[in-house]
């Protein structure tokens, strides 16, 4: 990473850090962008350089998430289950997200106009793992890669929806492994009957 891209990404975490600090003390709906700037020491322009809106701040993936998750891709084993792999990927995805998720998650749980927002891995992401998949999948199992990888996105909503809020960053792993589990039988239904 050059030097500019560096000040770039801690800029953006700076004002993301400052933002979950005022929203954590002030509630969302009462902190305004110009705030959010101020107390980042930007301007009201930088700050929308890095975000296109207030909500972006809370729901928007770090900069270098997508390198690290594509970086769990590549630690597969070729001759690893497809399920396996997404299992393994998903809960990797988690433990990258520890130091963030549960604070995104008190500031949307406190905000009404948030509450439809969910957790996701992103689009950016989900697309490479799809073609991850189907460059993995025998010939002619490209639609159960798309199955299991979207059944997979399913049981990471899943977890994050039950992640109930006396509990821990903990324990919503351990409700990710749960889905994950409860949802392999479906995985080895779409290997043995999707073509």
């Amino acid at each position: 990473m050059s030097l500019r891209e560096r000040k770039k990404l801690e800029a953006w975490r700076s004002i993301r850090a400052a933002a979950a600090t005022l929203f954590e003390a002030h509630g969302y709906e009462a902190v305004s962008v110009e705030e959010i700037a101020a107390a980042a020491n930007v301007s009201r322009a930088t700050f929308f350089n890095y975000f296109h809106s207030k909500e972006a701040v809370v729901t928007a993936q770090d900069p270098q998430d997508l390198d690290e998750w594509l970086d769990l891709l590549k630690a597969r084993p070729e001759t690893e289950q497809l399920w396996d792999s997404l299992s393994e990927i998903l809960l990797g995805v988690a433990e990258t997200l520890r130091d963030w998720l549960p604070t995104r998650r008190r500031i949307q749980r406190a905000a009404p106009s948030l509450e439809a927002t969910r957790f996701d891995i992103g689009h950016q992401f989900f697309d490479q793992l799809l073609v991850w998949a189907a460059g993995r999948a025998a010939d002619g199992g490209q639609a159960t890669a798309v199955l299991q990888c979207h059944l997979a996105l399913a049981t990471n909503v899943a977890a994050y929806r039950l992640w109930g809020d006396t509990e821990d960053f903990d324990d919503y792993v351990d409700r990710l492994r749960e889905q994950l589990a409860y949802a392999r039988p479906a995985a080895a239904i779409t290997s043995s009957t999707a073509s």
